[in-house]
């Protein structure tokens, strides 16, 4: 089998478990970005989220990660539901999770879809060496679905796709195969500054350019101490991550639906009022968030960030 003909065999593969979006890219080192991203981290835009720093050389190369590696096969898969977001976005009285957490943990799914990739690349291939990843390692996801073609970067850092928008999740193969590979393709943002006039922190300082230790992502889930007092009237109702950026972005609102059922919103997370988050005992929160990303900020954090918001619904 020819390079053109396992390039399309395992885009169609892709497609058929479930992925929206596949793209190629040839595996090197990230030049700009490595520019860009050491700016970033010398100006302490990462806050406290000190792992960022940890194997930059690794981070911007994936062929120190994965030795022998030649190619890097970006995936896109959805979690936009319309119906369910528009209820979300208009529930102001409850504390809110943000969308891409109101499921089941996309590291489990998008893995597990992955690994199916990789196997049935290998076997088309007579053999593969490699690895995939969902963030969950120092790889560029960010800039390697750009370069694969699956979308542009939009002025709040996150990807935008024409068709679905930036309501979905990335994963990789880093394998040691070539590929037909894709082209980046063109900036839609044009003078759209929505993402910036809304973010309630100013978290995005400047198109393409965020301050990560400014984001109430980053306090509601990476920050460990108490979030700043200053912050909390901008927090709004939010407990767990933040959508407002991408809820004013026009492209979402043109965004097709997704597919995976394993992503869908668990309805008992989108309808809790605050009482409960207030009386939410250790024992309901591992069980209301087995195999959730909310763990991530851990019951100790979820209760903080309750109490950060309470003046805001009260």
């Amino acid at each position: 089998m020819n390079k053109s003909q396992l390039t399309e065999e395992v885009r169609r593969e892709a497609e058929r478990l479930g992925f929206e979006g596949c793209g190629f890219s040839q595996a090197g080192f990230l030049e700009d970005e490595a520019i860009r991203l050491e700016q970033w981290l010398k100006s302490q835009k990462h806050g406290e989220m000190g792992w960022m720093e940890n194997h930059f050389d690794k981070r911007v190369d994936p062929t120190k990660l994965v030795p022998g590696a030649k190619s890097v096969v970006s995936v896109l898969c959805s979690y936009h539901q319309p119906e369910m977001a528009s209820s979300h976005i208009a529930d102001e009285d409850n504390p809110k999770i943000s969308k891409y957490a109101l499921g089941e943990d996309y590291h489990f799914v998008l893995k597990d879809k992955l690994y199916q990739l990789f196997e049935f690349t290998k076997q088309l291939n007579g053999g593969l060496e490699g690895r995939v990843f969902v963030d969950s390692a120092p790889v560029m996801d960010k800039a390697w679905a750009v370069k694969s073609g699956l979308g542009w970067m939009g002025k709040n850092s996150n990807i935008l796709n024409r068709t679905h928008g930036s309501w979905f999740f990335l994963g990789e193969m880093i394998v040691d195969v070539p590929f037909d590979y894709d082209s980046p393709v063109t900036d839609h943002c044009g003078s759209c500054t929505r993402c910036i006039d809304a973010c309630p922190t100013d978290a995005i300082t400047e198109p393409y350019q965020v301050d990560g230790s400014k984001c109430i992502s980053y306090f509601t889930i990476e920050l460990r101490d108490e979030i700043p007092s200053e912050y909390h009237d901008k927090l709004g109702n939010w407990i767990f991550g933040c959508d407002i950026c991408q809820d004013v972005c026009p492209w979402n609102r043109k965004a097709k639906p997704g597919s995976e059922e394993r992503l869908f919103a668990r309805e008992p997370l989108l309808s809790q009022n605050l009482e409960y988050w207030e009386e939410l005992d250790l024992m309901e929160f591992r069980k209301m968030f087995k195999n959730n990303p909310v763990k991530r900020t851990k019951f100790d954090g979820l209760k903080r960030n309750v109490d950060a918001i309470k003046k805001n619904i009260t």
